[in-house]
């Protein structure tokens, strides 16, 4: 990972932790049948950012390892999460996550393979899985076509962002999946997500965002002008809708 990757989320904790989007039960049901997940495995979430995909599998009662190297949205997992037994905070990177060889019954990465897609880490995960276990990649993935809003928004994003379309996940090829899992074999799964915003909570996603400028910054408050504009225009009875397909990539490394 790089070091920009890992430091550039730092000012947006708190926008990240009240406004990015969850992840659908379906999810923990697909993993939980689809990786024979008892009480007692043992979890690697690799890239765990402030915790919402850990916090999910906490309470699903597996043990989980978060390995997040970034210290601010590592420290609010931490705040969040520190009460919990089976919670363990480690502060690495992807690729020398410090776990023992051969100890681990699955890996996930929620909303941040696309920071760290190297050899090292496809080596690291092999090292820290139990044999024949897997890795599960997951992305909340905004349908920018949903409706006329979601075209809108994706508009305004690419106009305003100078990186927008260079670290997005969708950048991710069939090909770097078919790369990443053992004999290019993997199984795509989609579950249906959205949230539901007024204009405080749009703001507040919005600038959730890495590729956007902070909201305090001259570039910010023209954004924060342009946004307004876009949800007085597209609102309905106050609210604005964005509309995700949760998307889970599941193979063997």
């Amino acid at each position: 990972m790089t070091q920009d990757a890992t430091s550039r989320f730092s000012d947006r904790v708190e926008n990240y932790v009240k406004y990015r989007p969850g992840y659908p039960a379906q999810v923990l049901d697909y993993l939980q049948q689809r990786c024979h997940l008892t009480s007692e495995s043992l979890i690697a979430d690799i890239g765990s950012g402030t915790g919402i995909f850990t916090k999910l599998l906490l309470e699903r009662g597996y043990e989980v390892y978060a390995v997040e190297p970034n210290d601010a949205m590592r420290r609010e997992a931490e705040r969040q999460l520190k009460h919990q037994p089976n919670f363990h905070s480690i502060n690495c990177v992807a690729e020398a996550t410090t776990l023992p060889a051969q100890s681990v019954d699955l890996v996930v990465c929620a909303q941040a393979f696309h920071w760290f897609n190297t050899p090292q880490t496809k080596a690291e995960f092999k090292r820290i899985l139990k044999p024949d276990s897997s890795v599960a990649l997951m992305w909340n993935n905004r349908r920018v076509d949903a409706d006329d809003f979601a075209i809108a928004y994706d508009l305004l994003l690419k106009k305003q962002s100078n990186d927008y379309e260079c670290v997005n996940h969708q950048n991710l090829s069939k090909t770097d999946f078919e790369n990443f899992y053992r004999d290019s074999k993997y199984q795509l799964v989609k579950f249906p997500n959205e949230q539901v915003f007024n204009l405080e909570q749009l703001m507040g996603r919005a600038f959730s965002s890495s590729y956007l400028p902070a909201q305090d910054t001259d570039a910010g408050k023209k954004l924060s002008v342009l946004l307004t504009n876009l949800f007085d225009w597209y609102q309905i009875d106050g609210r604005v809708t964005f509309r995700y397909d949760t998307e889970v990539y599941l193979g063997r490394v």
